[in-house]
């Protein structure tokens, strides 16, 4: 509970870019669990993704989503990873918080997702209008 609160603490903006950093760094690094590996990648794709579980656009709810569960999700990555790598990985980040990732296979992974909505949608439709 002390690290939860410590991150809650930490949570302005550039902290929680060096965190998420951090977590792309554990996610890239070969010594890091599966399990973690993949917990990991979901709250950077929560984090960086335009789709959310509550949208943005109602009030206290759109924001407070993001507030509680990206770093309830760095929390759980923090308590699953093994302490020396988790450090390791952290210190990685804020020495190099100016070298971000070039992520283009995430923004084409977002983009392809949102046409396979659509084109579901459409679909939807159209087999609904015949």
């Amino acid at each position: 509970m002390k690290r939860v609160r410590r991150l809650f603490a930490a949570g302005n903006a550039a902290r929680l870019g060096i965190y998420l950093l951090a977590l792309w760094k554990l996610f890239k690094h070969p010594d890091t669990p599966r399990a973690v590996r993949w917990i990991a990648v979901a709250v950077l794709a929560y984090a960086l993704s335009p789709i959310d579980l509550i949208p943005d656009f109602i009030p206290v709810l759109g924001m407070l989503d993001d507030l509680i569960l990206v770093p309830l999700g760095i929390a759980l990555v923090v308590k699953l990873t093994p302490p020396e790598l988790w450090q390791a990985r952290l210190r990685e980040a804020e020495a190099g918080r100016e070298q971000l990732p070039r992520l283009v296979w995430g923004a084409v992974l977002v983009v392809a997702l949102w046409l396979l909505l659509l084109a579901g949608f459409v679909a939807g439709i159209i087999a609904l209008a015949f």
